[in-house]
């Protein structure tokens, strides 16, 4: 099976050094609606250029518009999918479940991609993709090559194969939005991961190796793409739309050679380590642990080891040198985190010099006021950056035909194995002087220098003692060459189909006075009772045996996980899903009512979900009082649920820090303690975390308490809210129950 290398490019020059350096697509966004909003991303213009300038050498173009959309920005986003389609997208990559049902709809042979964004981990989630009629799904990060091999999916399977790693499930982090208002099913991650945390254990603070907690190395599976290319995934992605064009051509080109069958040097591979690199790991793909996945001694480009510093002067720093150092390199010194350029070199006689080989000591200017010796690393490679800018341009082979027949019109041909163009020009007549040879006809027909053409084959059909002008052959040659360029960069992938659709607009008549009701998530025994004694509408349990035990009372129900590799049979039992498999397993037997994690943020979503006759849909806690109200005018209200009050899961990971920072047995065992774990950040706010031992999963909760105003959302017309409830004693329960209920 023929392997896709996709790359990323964050704007134009890196989309130059993506397909020259051999990939075979290129992901890219806009500067709206994609996942990377702070890349530089591509304006309307820049983009109709990308996607010409990829067909012209035979790559395609995916589009990122993989975040959550509001109700108030659906029209603008049909306008600009409109726009990418009638240029010729190769495929759209999308997470909003509502955007994507109705550009189904709307443009019906357009190509999707299902985003990682979406949390698709499950054989469940792919059949509920399969009915959307999308053509390929990008993998969540957290499962291994022997899970993926398992699944039967006529989808195709694309995985991320370098670069960096969420240490959430990506599409199930809050952190950012909630903390900072930069939601990451946005675009807007504010890298809460990258910065220092402090573990503690029942009040005292836990001893860690290092402060970044929650940092993943950078994957990479260049010692290990064997495997990969063995398995039926049929695009292997990197990650990169914030790195450098120069990155992004390297590691394209390293990957390149992999697929093509060829080995790389110790020297390729010590270029991607000094290129960017958070220490590496081969990641969730090959089962690593938890600790290997980690790097929590620092979260910044590592580079390589350079040398030791030996002496430290008020205005120099001696260093003996393990790798060469040339001016303009870049440096860090290890225990002090301190960097800069390498502006000026000295040797031992303190002469200016331009390098300095592995073994030499140098001087350097103490410019960062260095206080310890210790180690060097190099973080830039001056001369490996200008060998990346002198890359090999791609050239796409054609055949050219040449006819010179005297009396009839000199005629050639080009052909790229798709298009022929071919033109004709004044009538071939007899050599009055010099006629013109084979030679010189191939040669001058041939000389395409510049463009993006090279000639593979050429055939002559040539009379003797005729005459061609130069002017000619060169008219004939550059406008065989613009046409076959324009042909290819115009070339239609998915003819623009459009179907009427008007935006859904249903209106519904409130009631003066209303029912509410008030559905409460229980975490113990003790507040499922409580809350049964209050006789709540509902009561969510998050612990089965518990659901299982007082599943007798009507109004009890399982919240299922967040992650689920392996359905159980329920059969009409009263269930919480929490992701999008449980709700195609689940929604013909059992009553569902559908969590906020499924990330509704407009009625389309809305709307989709409601297909599967579930009983009610929680809102997204990233909308705003203008969304739910958007929201609200538009759907029928009585099936919405809002989250009103509670602790709300920020992460959920596979990752374990209890495993990486605690343990020290084989056999991981923290979990099963009964301790209260939490980080805190450098603002002392105290994020708690629960682990699943059974499942092996780790939930990281919010710092404080998130309380909605009631009157607010009441008065739109919602009936149904959510309370959350994480330690809470039964009288905090029904303190906070009497708030609300009056």
């Amino acid at each position: 099976m023929k392997k896709e290398l996709l790359s990323p490019a964050g704007n134009f020059e890196s989309l130059v050094y993506a397909i020259h350096n051999g990939c075979d697509a290129v992901y890219l966004g806009g500067k709206k609606f994609g996942a990377r909003a702070y890349s530089n991303n591509f304006s309307d213009e820049e983009m109709v250029r990308a996607i010409r300038y990829g067909h012209l050498y035979g790559v395609k173009i995916y589009v990122t518009v993989n975040t959550l959309l509001f109700d108030s920005e659906i029209e603008e986003v049909l306008d600009y999918i409109r726009f990418l389609h009638q240029n010729h997208v190769d495929a759209l990559i999308m997470q909003d479940l509502g955007l994507i049902s109705l550009v189904r709809t709307c443009f019906p042979n357009l190509e999707i991609h299902a985003s990682t964004q979406m949390h698709t981990h499950n054989e469940e989630q792919l059949k509920l993709l399969e009915s959307l009629d999308i053509k390929r799904v990008v993998l969540a990060r957290e499962l291994s090559l022997e899970e993926i091999k398992k699944f039967h999916t006529s989808l195709e399977l694309e995985v991320f194969i370098h670069g960096a790693l969420c240490v959430c499930y990506s599409g199930q982090c809050l952190f950012s939005s909630l903390l900072m208002n930069r939601s990451g099913n946005r675009g807007c991650c504010a890298g809460i991961c990258r910065l220092p945390f402090k573990l503690f254990c029942d009040g005292e603070e836990v001893e860690t190796e290092g402060k970044y907690l929650l940092s993943p190395k950078e994957l990479n599976t260049l010692d290990f793409f064997d495997e990969i290319k063995k398995t039926s995934i049929v695009s292997l992605k990197i990650e990169g739309r914030m790195k450098s064009p120069e990155y992004v051509g390297l590691v394209t080109h390293l990957y390149r050679k992999l697929l093509d069958g060829k080995l790389l040097t110790l020297q390729e591979k010590k270029e991607i380590t000094v290129l960017f690199n958070r220490e590496f790991t081969k990641g969730f793909l090959f089962n690593e642990s938890s600790k290997s996945l980690m790097n929590i001694k620092t979260p910044n480009h590592q580079g390589i080891y350079l040398g030791q510093v030996l002496e430290i002067h008020k205005d120099k720093i001696k260093i003996l040198l393990e790798e060469d150092l040339t001016q303009n390199d870049g440096i860090r010194f290890k225990e002090e985190d301190k960097g800069f350029i390498v502006n000026f070199l000295y040797d031992k006689k303190g002469l200016l010099i331009h390098k300095a080989s592995k073994g030499s000591i140098v001087y350097l200017d103490n410019k960062v006021d260095l206080k310890k010796k210790g180690s060097v690393l190099k973080t830039i490679d001056f001369e490996l950056m200008q060998h990346l800018k002198r890359y090999e341009e791609k050239k796409i082979p054609i055949w050219i035909t040449v006819k010179a027949k005297l009396g009839e019109p000199f005629e050639v041909i080009f052909s790229d194995g798709m298009f022929i163009v071919q033109k004709l020009g004044e009538v071939v007549s007899n050599a009055l002087r010099q006629s013109i040879t084979e030679d010189v006809l191939i040669e001058k027909i041939s000389a395409l220098g510049n463009t993006p053409f090279v000639l593979d084959h050429v055939v002559v059909d040539l009379d003797e003692h005729v005459f061609v002008s130069m002017s000619e052959i060169k008219r004939i040659r550059r406008e065989l060459v613009e046409n076959l360029q324009k042909k290819r960069e115009e070339q239609v992938v998915h003819p623009f189909v459009e179907v009427e659709n008007s935006l859904m607009s249903q209106h519904e008549e409130k009631e003066k006075s209303q029912e509410v009701f008030f559905h409460v998530l229980v975490r113990n025994e003790e507040q499922l009772i409580c809350c049964l004694d209050l006789k709540v509408t509902t009561v969510y349990v998050t612990d089965e045996a518990l659901y299982h035990k007082y599943k007798h009372h009507e109004n009890v129900y399982l919240r299922l996980d967040r992650v689920e590799t392996h359905f159980k049979d329920y059969q009409n039992e009263r269930l919480l899903v929490t992701e999008t498999g449980g709700l195609y397993k689940y929604h013909s037997k059992n009553s569902i009512v559908t969590d906020y994690y499924l990330n509704v943020t407009n009625r389309y979503t809305f709307a989709y979900l409601k297909k599967f006759n579930v009983e009610r849909i929680t809102l997204s806690i990233e909308n705003s009082f203008q969304d739910v109200q958007s929201i609200c005018q538009a759907v029928p209200i009585h099936k919405i649920e809002f989250f009103l009050y509670g602790r709300p899961e920020v992460m959920v990971m596979k990752t374990c820090p209890l495993n990486y920072l605690v343990n020290k047995n084989d056999i991981c065992s923290v979990c099963m303690e009964k301790k209260s774990y939490y980080f805190k950040d450098g603002n002392n706010k105290k994020y708690p975390i629960l682990s699943n031992s059974k499942k092996h999963l780790t939930h990281l909760f919010y710092h404080e308490v998130l309380s909605r105003e009631f009157v607010e959302y009441k008065n739109l017309g919602i009936q149904h809210f959510r309370i959350e409830l994480f330690n809470e004693s039964p009288e905090e329960v029904k303190s906070i129950l009497c708030k609300y209920r009056g």
